[in-house]
Protein backbone atom coordinates (compact mmCIF):
# COMPACT_ATOMS: atom_id res chain seq x y z
CA UNK A 1 0.00 0.00 0.00
CA UNK A 2 1.43 3.47 -0.96
CA UNK A 3 0.91 7.27 -0.59
CA UNK A 4 1.09 9.19 -4.13
CA UNK A 5 0.47 12.95 -4.64
CA UNK A 6 -0.36 13.98 -8.15
CA UNK A 7 0.24 17.33 -9.29
CA UNK A 8 -0.85 19.26 -12.55
CA UNK A 9 0.80 23.03 -13.29
CA UNK A 10 2.75 25.12 -15.10
CA UNK A 11 0.16 26.07 -18.05
CA UNK A 12 -3.90 27.00 -15.99
CA UNK A 13 -6.13 24.92 -13.44
CA UNK A 14 -3.15 23.76 -11.19
CA UNK A 15 -3.85 21.07 -8.59
CA UNK A 16 -2.80 18.27 -6.16
CA UNK A 17 -4.55 15.06 -5.53
CA UNK A 18 -3.76 12.50 -2.93
CA UNK A 19 -4.15 8.93 -3.09
CA UNK A 20 -3.64 6.80 -0.46
CA UNK A 21 -3.82 2.98 -0.08
CA UNK A 22 -5.72 3.25 -3.31
CA UNK A 23 -8.43 5.65 -2.03
CA UNK A 24 -9.19 9.10 -3.14
CA UNK A 25 -8.06 10.92 -0.25
CA UNK A 26 -8.17 14.74 -1.06
CA UNK A 27 -8.18 16.87 -4.44
CA UNK A 28 -7.65 20.76 -4.22
CA UNK A 29 -7.10 23.18 -6.79
CA UNK A 30 -4.59 25.91 -6.05
CA UNK A 31 -7.11 28.77 -7.22
CA UNK A 32 -9.29 28.12 -4.45
CA UNK A 33 -5.94 28.64 -1.24
CA UNK A 34 -4.48 31.57 -3.50
CA UNK A 35 -7.54 33.11 -4.90
CA UNK A 36 -6.29 33.71 -8.18
CA UNK A 37 -8.68 32.35 -10.92
CA UNK A 38 -7.15 29.40 -12.54
CA UNK A 39 -4.26 29.51 -10.86
CA UNK A 40 -0.96 27.78 -12.92
CA UNK A 41 1.75 28.19 -10.91
CA UNK A 42 2.72 25.24 -8.93
CA UNK A 43 0.91 23.99 -6.47
CA UNK A 44 2.75 23.59 -3.60
CA UNK A 45 0.10 24.80 -1.26
CA UNK A 46 -2.59 22.36 -2.26
CA UNK A 47 -0.04 19.59 -2.49
CA UNK A 48 0.45 20.22 1.22
CA UNK A 49 -3.20 21.19 2.27
CA UNK A 50 -3.94 17.80 0.89
CA UNK A 51 -1.21 15.52 3.08
CA UNK A 52 -2.51 18.06 5.41
CA UNK A 53 -6.11 16.78 5.73
CA UNK A 54 -4.65 13.30 5.49
CA UNK A 55 -2.27 13.65 8.41
CA UNK A 56 0.30 12.53 6.40
CA UNK A 57 4.18 14.83 5.74
CA UNK A 58 5.88 15.07 2.60
CA UNK A 59 8.50 11.90 3.50
CA UNK A 60 5.94 9.70 4.50
CA UNK A 61 5.20 9.88 0.07
CA UNK A 62 6.30 6.98 -1.93
CA UNK A 63 5.45 9.13 -4.72
CA UNK A 64 4.82 12.35 -6.45
CA UNK A 65 3.74 12.16 -10.34
CA UNK A 66 3.80 15.30 -12.31
CA UNK A 67 0.73 15.27 -14.84
CA UNK A 68 2.90 15.50 -18.11
CA UNK A 69 6.61 14.78 -19.44
CA UNK A 70 8.62 18.25 -19.58
CA UNK A 71 11.34 17.07 -22.07
CA UNK A 72 8.67 15.68 -24.57
CA UNK A 73 6.76 19.42 -24.09
CA UNK A 74 9.88 21.09 -24.35
CA UNK A 75 10.68 18.86 -27.76
CA UNK A 76 7.49 20.14 -29.16
CA UNK A 77 7.78 23.92 -28.56
CA UNK A 78 11.11 23.67 -30.03
CA UNK A 79 10.08 21.95 -33.05
CA UNK A 80 6.63 24.01 -33.73
CA UNK A 81 8.24 27.21 -33.02
CA UNK A 82 10.67 26.06 -35.42
CA UNK A 83 8.41 24.81 -38.55
CA UNK A 84 6.35 28.30 -38.40
CA UNK A 85 9.53 30.50 -38.17
CA UNK A 86 9.55 33.72 -38.98
CA UNK A 87 6.21 34.01 -38.18
CA UNK A 88 7.01 32.81 -34.65
CA UNK A 89 9.68 35.21 -34.63
CA UNK A 90 8.16 36.99 -32.01
CA UNK A 91 6.57 33.63 -29.57
CA UNK A 92 9.76 32.36 -29.82
CA UNK A 93 11.82 33.69 -26.97
CA UNK A 94 9.15 33.58 -24.76
CA UNK A 95 7.78 30.15 -25.15
CA UNK A 96 11.59 29.11 -25.35
CA UNK A 97 12.39 31.29 -22.34
CA UNK A 98 9.20 29.82 -20.04
CA UNK A 99 10.22 26.31 -20.74
CA UNK A 100 14.25 26.38 -20.23
CA UNK A 101 13.38 28.82 -17.22
CA UNK A 102 11.74 26.55 -15.00
CA UNK A 103 8.83 24.05 -16.77
CA UNK A 104 11.74 21.69 -18.01
CA UNK A 105 12.84 21.74 -14.45
CA UNK A 106 9.43 21.10 -12.48
CA UNK A 107 10.33 17.65 -11.15
CA UNK A 108 13.50 19.07 -9.89
CA UNK A 109 11.44 22.22 -8.28
CA UNK A 110 8.24 19.70 -7.11
CA UNK A 111 11.12 17.64 -4.97
CA UNK A 112 12.94 21.21 -3.77
CA UNK A 113 9.72 22.94 -3.07
CA UNK A 114 8.30 19.79 -1.16
CA UNK A 115 10.83 18.39 0.62
CA UNK A 116 10.80 15.08 -1.22
CA UNK A 117 13.46 12.84 -2.50
CA UNK A 118 14.39 13.71 -5.93
CA UNK A 119 14.20 9.80 -7.02
CA UNK A 120 10.60 9.59 -5.60
CA UNK A 121 9.00 12.64 -7.92
CA UNK A 122 8.52 11.17 -11.84
CA UNK A 123 5.99 12.25 -14.82
CA UNK A 124 3.28 10.53 -16.86
CA UNK A 125 1.95 11.74 -20.25
CA UNK A 126 -0.59 14.23 -20.42
CA UNK A 127 -3.22 12.72 -22.23
CA UNK A 128 -2.42 9.15 -20.28
CA UNK A 129 -3.48 11.10 -16.93
CA UNK A 130 -5.96 12.81 -17.98
CA UNK A 131 -7.95 9.34 -19.43
CA UNK A 132 -6.67 7.70 -15.89
CA UNK A 133 -8.43 10.32 -14.15
CA UNK A 134 -12.12 9.37 -16.15
CA UNK A 135 -11.75 5.87 -16.65
CA UNK A 136 -10.17 4.66 -13.07
CA UNK A 137 -12.81 6.18 -11.08
CA UNK A 138 -15.94 5.95 -13.50
CA UNK A 139 -16.83 2.38 -12.43
CA UNK A 140 -16.43 0.81 -15.76
CA UNK A 141 -14.83 -2.37 -15.67
CA UNK A 142 -13.75 -1.67 -19.93
CA UNK A 143 -14.67 1.41 -21.15
CA UNK A 144 -13.53 3.26 -24.80
CA UNK A 145 -11.74 6.55 -23.60
CA UNK A 146 -11.31 9.82 -25.27
CA UNK A 147 -8.80 12.35 -24.14
CA UNK A 148 -9.53 16.13 -26.18
CA UNK A 149 -8.10 19.20 -25.01
CA UNK A 150 -5.78 21.96 -26.62
CA UNK A 151 -2.28 19.98 -25.92
CA UNK A 152 -0.42 18.00 -23.86
CA UNK A 153 2.89 17.52 -24.98
CA UNK A 154 2.52 16.92 -28.37
CA UNK A 155 -1.14 15.38 -28.37
CA UNK A 156 -4.58 17.49 -28.69
CA UNK A 157 -6.42 14.34 -29.11
CA UNK A 158 -6.52 10.33 -27.94
CA UNK A 159 -8.51 7.30 -27.92
CA UNK A 160 -7.54 4.37 -25.40
CA UNK A 161 -8.78 1.30 -24.54
CA UNK A 162 -9.70 0.94 -20.69
CA UNK A 163 -9.61 -2.26 -19.03
CA UNK A 164 -9.34 -3.46 -15.56
CA UNK A 165 -6.66 -1.64 -14.09
CA UNK A 166 -4.72 -0.87 -17.94
CA UNK A 167 -4.84 1.59 -20.33
CA UNK A 168 -3.87 1.24 -23.71
CA UNK A 169 -3.31 3.95 -26.52
CA UNK A 170 -4.90 3.16 -29.73
CA UNK A 171 -5.00 6.35 -31.90
CA UNK A 172 -3.85 10.31 -31.60
CA UNK A 173 -4.03 13.06 -32.98
CA UNK A 174 -1.30 15.97 -32.68
CA UNK A 175 -0.79 19.61 -32.37
CA UNK A 176 -1.68 21.96 -34.09
CA UNK A 177 -4.91 19.99 -35.02
CA UNK A 178 -6.82 20.73 -32.09
CA UNK A 179 -10.57 20.77 -30.80
CA UNK A 180 -9.48 22.67 -27.89
CA UNK A 181 -7.43 25.21 -30.27
CA UNK A 182 -10.18 25.67 -32.20
CA UNK A 183 -12.83 26.80 -29.39
CA UNK A 184 -9.99 28.69 -27.63
CA UNK A 185 -9.35 30.62 -30.76
CA UNK A 186 -13.16 31.59 -30.99
CA UNK A 187 -13.77 31.98 -27.74
CA UNK A 188 -11.03 34.93 -27.71
CA UNK A 189 -12.48 36.22 -31.06
CA UNK A 190 -15.69 36.70 -29.58
CA UNK A 191 -14.07 38.62 -26.91
CA UNK A 192 -14.20 36.31 -24.16
CA UNK A 193 -11.01 35.06 -21.88
CA UNK A 194 -9.12 32.07 -23.60
CA UNK A 195 -9.31 29.33 -20.46
CA UNK A 196 -12.04 30.87 -18.98
CA UNK A 197 -14.40 32.03 -21.72
CA UNK A 198 -15.22 28.74 -23.38
CA UNK A 199 -18.19 27.94 -21.64
CA UNK A 200 -20.07 31.69 -22.08
CA UNK A 201 -19.61 30.78 -25.71
CA UNK A 202 -21.42 27.68 -25.23
CA UNK A 203 -24.50 29.65 -23.00
CA UNK A 204 -24.32 32.07 -25.70
CA UNK A 205 -24.26 29.14 -28.81
CA UNK A 206 -28.06 28.10 -27.78
CA UNK A 207 -29.08 31.91 -28.68
CA UNK A 208 -27.89 32.15 -32.51
CA UNK A 209 -28.37 29.91 -35.32
CA UNK A 210 -25.55 27.68 -36.85
CA UNK A 211 -25.62 29.09 -40.12
CA UNK A 212 -22.17 29.56 -41.34
CA UNK A 213 -21.14 26.28 -42.30
CA UNK A 214 -19.48 27.50 -45.52
CA UNK A 215 -16.85 29.74 -43.43
CA UNK A 216 -16.18 26.56 -40.57
CA UNK A 217 -15.47 24.18 -43.12
CA UNK A 218 -12.19 26.36 -43.93
CA UNK A 219 -11.23 26.14 -40.35
CA UNK A 220 -12.03 22.77 -39.74
CA UNK A 221 -12.28 19.47 -41.88
CA UNK A 222 -13.79 16.47 -40.14
CA UNK A 223 -13.01 12.85 -41.68
CA UNK A 224 -14.91 9.88 -41.59
CA UNK A 225 -12.77 8.11 -39.78
CA UNK A 226 -13.00 10.78 -36.92
CA UNK A 227 -10.17 12.83 -37.82
CA UNK A 228 -9.71 15.99 -38.15
CA UNK A 229 -7.49 19.10 -39.56
CA UNK A 230 -7.59 22.66 -38.40
CA UNK A 231 -6.94 25.35 -41.31
CA UNK A 232 -4.13 26.39 -39.86
CA UNK A 233 -3.99 29.86 -41.27
CA UNK A 234 -6.66 31.42 -39.57
CA UNK A 235 -5.49 30.50 -35.97
CA UNK A 236 -2.61 32.14 -34.75
CA UNK A 237 -1.28 29.81 -31.83
CA UNK A 238 1.82 28.32 -33.64
CA UNK A 239 2.83 32.35 -33.10
CA UNK A 240 0.59 34.10 -30.60
CA UNK A 241 -0.72 31.49 -27.75
CA UNK A 242 -2.37 34.20 -26.05
CA UNK A 243 -4.96 35.65 -29.02
CA UNK A 244 -5.13 32.10 -30.80
CA UNK A 245 -6.65 33.54 -34.17
CA UNK A 246 -5.10 35.31 -37.03
CA UNK A 247 -6.09 38.62 -39.16
CA UNK A 248 -7.25 35.53 -41.37
CA UNK A 249 -9.68 34.57 -39.24
CA UNK A 250 -11.27 38.54 -39.18
CA UNK A 251 -11.56 38.62 -42.86
CA UNK A 252 -13.77 35.32 -43.46
CA UNK A 253 -15.86 35.84 -40.06
CA UNK A 254 -15.91 39.98 -39.87
CA UNK A 255 -13.83 41.99 -37.13
CA UNK A 256 -13.46 40.20 -33.72
CA UNK A 257 -15.94 41.37 -30.85
CA UNK A 258 -14.26 44.01 -28.50
CA UNK A 259 -13.99 42.43 -25.19
CA UNK A 260 -16.00 43.88 -22.43
CA UNK A 261 -18.41 45.33 -24.66
CA UNK A 262 -21.89 45.25 -22.92
CA UNK A 263 -24.12 42.28 -24.91
CA UNK A 264 -27.10 43.03 -26.80
CA UNK A 265 -28.70 40.31 -28.23
CA UNK A 266 -31.05 42.33 -30.13
CA UNK A 267 -28.27 44.65 -32.20
CA UNK A 268 -27.18 42.54 -35.90
CA UNK A 269 -23.68 42.24 -34.55
CA UNK A 270 -24.16 40.45 -31.51
CA UNK A 271 -26.56 38.11 -33.00
CA UNK A 272 -23.76 37.63 -35.72
CA UNK A 273 -21.81 36.75 -32.99
CA UNK A 274 -24.34 34.56 -31.29
CA UNK A 275 -24.88 32.75 -34.93
CA UNK A 276 -20.73 31.96 -35.03
CA UNK A 277 -21.03 30.83 -31.01
CA UNK A 278 -23.53 28.00 -32.49
CA UNK A 279 -21.79 27.26 -35.34
CA UNK A 280 -18.79 26.49 -33.45
CA UNK A 281 -20.76 24.69 -31.22
CA UNK A 282 -22.30 22.31 -33.41
CA UNK A 283 -19.10 21.80 -35.41
CA UNK A 284 -17.68 20.49 -32.56
CA UNK A 285 -20.45 18.44 -31.38
CA UNK A 286 -20.17 16.94 -34.94
CA UNK A 287 -16.31 16.32 -34.37
CA UNK A 288 -16.84 14.99 -31.24
CA UNK A 289 -19.32 12.77 -32.33
CA UNK A 290 -17.27 11.47 -35.50
CA UNK A 291 -14.16 10.68 -32.62
CA UNK A 292 -16.60 8.73 -30.42
CA UNK A 293 -17.91 6.61 -33.07
CA UNK A 294 -14.55 5.61 -34.06
CA UNK A 295 -14.00 4.96 -30.46
CA UNK A 296 -16.90 2.64 -30.65
CA UNK A 297 -16.28 1.02 -33.45
CA UNK A 298 -12.51 -0.03 -32.38
CA UNK A 299 -13.46 -0.80 -29.01
CA UNK A 300 -16.46 -2.64 -29.03
CA UNK A 301 -17.38 -1.71 -25.79
CA UNK A 302 -20.85 0.15 -24.20
CA UNK A 303 -19.24 2.57 -22.19
CA UNK A 304 -17.42 5.67 -22.70
CA UNK A 305 -15.19 7.84 -20.61
CA UNK A 306 -14.07 11.41 -21.54
CA UNK A 307 -11.73 14.20 -19.79
CA UNK A 308 -9.69 17.12 -21.07
CA UNK A 309 -11.00 20.34 -21.25
CA UNK A 310 -13.63 19.47 -24.06
CA UNK A 311 -15.17 17.22 -21.93
CA UNK A 312 -16.73 19.86 -19.71
CA UNK A 313 -19.03 20.95 -22.71
CA UNK A 314 -21.83 19.60 -21.39
CA UNK A 315 -24.34 20.01 -24.65
CA UNK A 316 -21.80 18.02 -26.76
CA UNK A 317 -22.38 15.67 -23.69
CA UNK A 318 -25.64 15.07 -24.11
CA UNK A 319 -25.37 14.87 -27.55
CA UNK A 320 -23.28 12.10 -27.68
CA UNK A 321 -25.07 10.15 -25.42
CA UNK A 322 -28.24 10.46 -27.61
CA UNK A 323 -26.27 9.79 -30.55
CA UNK A 324 -22.81 7.95 -30.22
CA UNK A 325 -23.86 4.30 -29.54
CA UNK A 326 -23.05 4.36 -25.93
CA UNK A 327 -25.03 2.70 -23.35
CA UNK A 328 -23.14 4.64 -20.54
CA UNK A 329 -20.79 8.18 -20.72
CA UNK A 330 -19.08 9.14 -17.66
CA UNK A 331 -16.86 12.74 -17.12
CA UNK A 332 -14.62 12.91 -14.36
CA UNK A 333 -15.73 16.36 -12.62
CA UNK A 334 -12.38 17.77 -12.67
CA UNK A 335 -12.26 16.94 -16.57
CA UNK A 336 -9.56 20.14 -17.21
CA UNK A 337 -5.99 20.30 -16.52
CA UNK A 338 -6.67 20.19 -12.62
CA UNK A 339 -8.07 16.42 -13.29
CA UNK A 340 -4.51 15.59 -14.76
CA UNK A 341 -3.43 15.67 -10.98
CA UNK A 342 -6.07 12.97 -10.13
CA UNK A 343 -5.18 10.86 -13.11
CA UNK A 344 -1.21 10.99 -12.37
CA UNK A 345 -1.68 10.35 -8.48
CA UNK A 346 -3.86 7.30 -9.68
CA UNK A 347 -1.38 6.05 -12.02
CA UNK A 348 1.52 6.15 -9.58
CA UNK A 349 -1.06 4.29 -7.14
CA UNK A 350 -1.47 1.47 -9.28
CA UNK A 351 2.12 1.02 -10.13
CA UNK A 352 3.12 0.69 -7.05
CA UNK A 353 0.76 -2.49 -6.81
CA UNK A 354 -2.28 -0.26 -5.14
CA UNK A 355 -6.18 -1.61 -5.86
CA UNK A 356 -7.77 0.70 -8.16
CA UNK A 357 -10.11 3.42 -6.59
CA UNK A 358 -13.79 2.74 -5.91
CA UNK A 359 -16.02 4.98 -8.03
CA UNK A 360 -16.21 8.66 -7.96
CA UNK A 361 -20.12 9.25 -6.00
CA UNK A 362 -19.04 12.53 -4.99
CA UNK A 363 -16.77 15.74 -5.85
CA UNK A 364 -16.49 17.13 -2.30
CA UNK A 365 -13.05 15.93 -1.77
CA UNK A 366 -11.42 19.32 -1.30
CA UNK A 367 -11.03 20.85 2.55
CA UNK A 368 -13.49 21.40 5.33
CA UNK A 369 -15.47 24.55 6.25
CA UNK A 370 -14.32 25.16 10.14
CA UNK A 371 -17.78 26.40 11.36
CA UNK A 372 -16.28 27.65 14.49
CA UNK A 373 -13.89 29.75 12.66
CA UNK A 374 -16.51 31.36 10.51
CA UNK A 375 -18.71 32.20 13.65
CA UNK A 376 -15.91 33.67 15.33
CA UNK A 377 -15.00 35.66 12.38
CA UNK A 378 -18.45 36.53 11.17
CA UNK A 379 -18.96 38.23 15.12
CA UNK A 380 -16.15 39.75 15.33
CA UNK A 381 -16.90 41.57 11.78
CA UNK A 382 -20.48 42.64 13.12
CA UNK A 383 -22.71 40.44 11.41
CA UNK A 384 -25.90 38.43 12.78
CA UNK A 385 -24.94 34.92 13.52
CA UNK A 386 -27.36 32.67 14.70
CA UNK A 387 -27.48 28.71 14.84
CA UNK A 388 -30.71 27.15 12.86
CA UNK A 389 -32.05 24.27 14.56
CA UNK A 390 -33.58 22.82 11.27
CA UNK A 391 -31.22 24.18 8.28
CA UNK A 392 -32.71 22.58 5.48
CA UNK A 393 -36.32 23.58 6.74
CA UNK A 394 -34.62 27.52 7.19
CA UNK A 395 -33.32 27.63 3.99
CA UNK A 396 -36.32 26.66 2.08
CA UNK A 397 -38.24 29.04 3.39
CA UNK A 398 -36.01 31.35 2.32
CA UNK A 399 -35.86 30.12 -1.25
CA UNK A 400 -40.00 29.93 -1.15
CA UNK A 401 -39.89 33.73 0.42
CA UNK A 402 -37.43 34.88 -2.78
CA UNK A 403 -34.10 35.40 -0.69
CA UNK A 404 -30.92 34.12 -2.10
CA UNK A 405 -28.37 31.98 -0.21
CA UNK A 406 -25.18 31.09 -0.09
CA UNK A 407 -24.54 27.49 0.98
CA UNK A 408 -21.51 26.19 2.24
CA UNK A 409 -21.26 22.63 3.46
CA UNK A 410 -18.60 20.29 4.47
CA UNK A 411 -15.29 19.75 2.53
CA UNK A 412 -15.37 22.50 -0.97
CA UNK A 413 -15.86 20.63 -4.56
CA UNK A 414 -13.04 19.55 -7.10
CA UNK A 415 -13.42 20.85 -10.51
CA UNK A 416 -15.20 23.86 -11.96
CA UNK A 417 -18.98 22.78 -10.91
CA UNK A 418 -20.85 24.30 -7.43
CA UNK A 419 -22.53 20.94 -6.14
CA UNK A 420 -23.64 21.98 -2.86
CA UNK A 421 -20.45 22.49 -1.00
CA UNK A 422 -19.87 26.23 -2.19
CA UNK A 423 -23.23 27.23 -4.04
CA UNK A 424 -25.72 30.05 -4.13
CA UNK A 425 -29.16 28.67 -4.02
CA UNK A 426 -32.54 30.45 -5.33
CA UNK A 427 -35.77 29.73 -6.00
CA UNK A 428 -35.79 27.72 -9.68
CA UNK A 429 -39.39 29.12 -10.71
CA UNK A 430 -38.71 33.12 -10.29
CA UNK A 431 -37.20 34.77 -12.92
CA UNK A 432 -36.83 37.67 -11.02
CA UNK A 433 -34.02 35.75 -8.99
CA UNK A 434 -32.24 34.49 -12.20
CA UNK A 435 -32.14 38.70 -13.46
CA UNK A 436 -31.34 39.60 -9.92
CA UNK A 437 -28.15 36.58 -9.66
CA UNK A 438 -27.30 37.64 -13.49
CA UNK A 439 -27.18 41.56 -12.89
CA UNK A 440 -26.29 42.20 -9.17
CA UNK A 441 -24.52 39.52 -7.65
CA UNK A 442 -22.55 37.41 -10.27
CA UNK A 443 -22.25 40.33 -12.53
CA UNK A 444 -22.11 38.49 -15.59
CA UNK A 445 -23.54 38.65 -19.29
CA UNK A 446 -27.42 38.20 -19.41
CA UNK A 447 -27.26 34.89 -21.86
CA UNK A 448 -25.86 32.42 -19.08
CA UNK A 449 -28.12 30.29 -17.81
CA UNK A 450 -28.19 28.75 -14.19
CA UNK A 451 -27.72 25.20 -13.27
CA UNK A 452 -30.84 23.06 -11.15
CA UNK A 453 -30.19 20.61 -8.72
CA UNK A 454 -33.20 17.54 -8.03
CA UNK A 455 -33.02 14.77 -6.18
CA UNK A 456 -31.72 11.99 -8.25
CA UNK A 457 -35.14 9.88 -7.42
CA UNK A 458 -37.38 12.32 -8.68
CA UNK A 459 -34.95 14.03 -12.09
CA UNK A 460 -37.32 11.98 -14.50
CA UNK A 461 -40.37 13.70 -13.53
CA UNK A 462 -38.87 17.08 -14.23
CA UNK A 463 -35.68 16.35 -16.90
CA UNK A 464 -36.28 13.13 -19.44
CA UNK A 465 -32.97 11.41 -19.72
CA UNK A 466 -32.00 12.37 -16.10
CA UNK A 467 -30.77 10.72 -14.16
CA UNK A 468 -27.94 9.22 -15.98
CA UNK A 469 -24.03 8.70 -15.22
CA UNK A 470 -23.64 11.96 -16.20
CA UNK A 471 -26.01 14.46 -14.16
CA UNK A 472 -24.09 14.13 -10.99
CA UNK A 473 -21.46 16.17 -11.35
CA UNK A 474 -23.51 18.54 -13.52
CA UNK A 475 -21.44 17.65 -16.94
CA UNK A 476 -24.95 17.62 -19.60
CA UNK A 477 -28.06 19.22 -20.25
CA UNK A 478 -31.24 17.51 -20.43
CA UNK A 479 -34.64 19.34 -21.67
CA UNK A 480 -36.90 20.30 -19.08
CA UNK A 481 -40.57 18.27 -19.57
CA UNK A 482 -42.77 20.48 -21.26
CA UNK A 483 -45.56 20.60 -18.30
CA UNK A 484 -42.53 22.18 -16.18
CA UNK A 485 -41.14 24.62 -18.16
CA UNK A 486 -43.14 27.40 -16.60
CA UNK A 487 -42.64 26.36 -13.38
CA UNK A 488 -38.77 26.29 -14.11
CA UNK A 489 -38.25 29.61 -15.52
CA UNK A 490 -35.03 30.65 -13.92
CA UNK A 491 -33.29 27.78 -15.01
CA UNK A 492 -34.33 26.92 -18.11
CA UNK A 493 -32.50 27.94 -21.29
CA UNK A 494 -32.94 29.54 -24.47
CA UNK A 495 -33.04 26.00 -25.66
CA UNK A 496 -35.13 24.70 -23.41
CA UNK A 497 -32.59 22.86 -21.59
CA UNK A 498 -30.81 23.06 -18.20
CA UNK A 499 -27.86 21.31 -17.26
CA UNK A 500 -29.13 19.18 -14.24
CA UNK A 501 -27.45 18.02 -11.57
CA UNK A 502 -28.84 15.08 -9.49
CA UNK A 503 -28.20 14.74 -5.86
CA UNK A 504 -28.07 12.47 -3.45
CA UNK A 505 -28.12 11.93 0.45
CA UNK A 506 -24.82 9.86 -0.26
CA UNK A 507 -23.03 12.85 -2.93
CA UNK A 508 -24.56 16.10 -1.08
CA UNK A 509 -26.12 15.57 2.35
CA UNK A 510 -26.77 18.99 3.11
CA UNK A 511 -28.38 19.79 -0.26
CA UNK A 512 -30.71 16.77 -0.40
CA UNK A 513 -31.70 17.67 2.34
CA UNK A 514 -32.86 21.25 1.47
CA UNK A 515 -34.05 19.62 -1.83
CA UNK A 516 -36.56 17.55 0.32
CA UNK A 517 -37.43 20.64 2.04
CA UNK A 518 -37.92 22.42 -1.15
CA UNK A 519 -40.19 19.81 -2.20
CA UNK A 520 -42.72 19.50 1.34
CA UNK A 521 -42.36 24.03 0.83
CA UNK A 522 -42.91 24.98 -3.19
CA UNK A 523 -44.06 21.53 -4.51
CA UNK A 524 -40.97 20.54 -6.45
CA UNK A 525 -37.72 19.01 -5.23
CA UNK A 526 -35.32 21.41 -6.76
CA UNK A 527 -33.18 24.69 -6.15
CA UNK A 528 -31.53 26.60 -8.68
CA UNK A 529 -27.72 26.13 -7.85
CA UNK A 530 -24.85 28.30 -9.27
CA UNK A 531 -21.53 28.55 -8.01
CA UNK A 532 -20.52 30.96 -4.94
CA UNK A 533 -18.43 33.11 -6.31
CA UNK A 534 -17.98 36.37 -8.28
CA UNK A 535 -17.24 37.76 -11.52
CA UNK A 536 -13.71 36.76 -11.93
CA UNK A 537 -12.76 35.12 -8.99
CA UNK A 538 -12.37 31.28 -7.83
CA UNK A 539 -15.24 29.66 -6.35
CA UNK A 540 -15.31 30.40 -2.10
CA UNK A 541 -12.96 27.80 -0.53
CA UNK A 542 -12.93 28.46 3.17
CA UNK A 543 -15.26 30.75 5.74
CA UNK A 544 -13.29 33.91 5.66
CA UNK A 545 -13.80 34.01 1.69
CA UNK A 546 -17.79 33.41 2.20
CA UNK A 547 -18.02 35.68 4.96
CA UNK A 548 -16.25 38.57 2.24
CA UNK A 549 -18.43 37.43 -0.33
CA UNK A 550 -21.39 38.01 2.21
CA UNK A 551 -20.04 41.83 2.59
CA UNK A 552 -19.31 42.60 -1.17
CA UNK A 553 -22.45 41.02 -3.27
CA UNK A 554 -26.14 41.01 -2.30
CA UNK A 555 -27.32 38.02 -0.85
CA UNK A 556 -29.30 37.85 1.46
CA UNK A 557 -27.75 35.31 3.86
CA UNK A 558 -24.81 33.09 4.24
CA UNK A 559 -25.98 29.61 5.95
CA UNK A 560 -22.38 27.87 6.53
CA UNK A 561 -22.73 24.51 8.26
CA UNK A 562 -26.08 24.68 10.86
CA UNK A 563 -24.92 28.72 10.94
CA UNK A 564 -27.14 31.35 9.30
CA UNK A 565 -25.24 34.59 9.16
CA UNK A 566 -26.91 37.53 8.06
CA UNK A 567 -25.72 41.81 7.76
CA UNK A 568 -26.62 43.67 10.41
CA UNK A 569 -26.46 43.87 14.36
CA UNK A 570 -26.46 40.50 16.15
Amino acid sequence: MAAVLGISGEYHDAAAALVVDGAIVAAVQEERLSRIKNDARLPIDAARACLAHAGLAPGDLDRVVFYEDPIEKLERVLVSTLRTFPRALRQFPRAIGAQLGGKVWVIDRIAEQLGVDRARVASTGHHRAHAASAFFVSGYPRAAVLTVDGVGEATSTALWHGDGRDLRELGRIEYPHSLGLLYAGLTAYLGFEVNEGEYKVMGLAAHGRPDLRDEFARLIELHPDGTFELGLPYFAHLADTELGFGPAMERLLGPRRPPHRPWDLDAPDDRRYADIAATLQQVTEEALLGLAREARRRTGEPALCLAGGVALNAVANARLAREAGFERIFVQPAAGDAGGALGAAILGALELGDPRPAALTSAALGLPLDVAATASLARALGLAVRTSGNVAAEVAGMLAGGKIVAFCQGRFEWGPRALGQRSILADPSDPASRERLNRAIKRREPFRPFAPAVLRDRAAEYFPGAPSDLTPFMTTVCPIADRHRDRLAAVRHADGTARVQTVTADSAPELAAVLGALDRTIGMPIALNTSLNGAGEPIIGDGTDALGFLLGHPIDALVAGDLVITRGAA
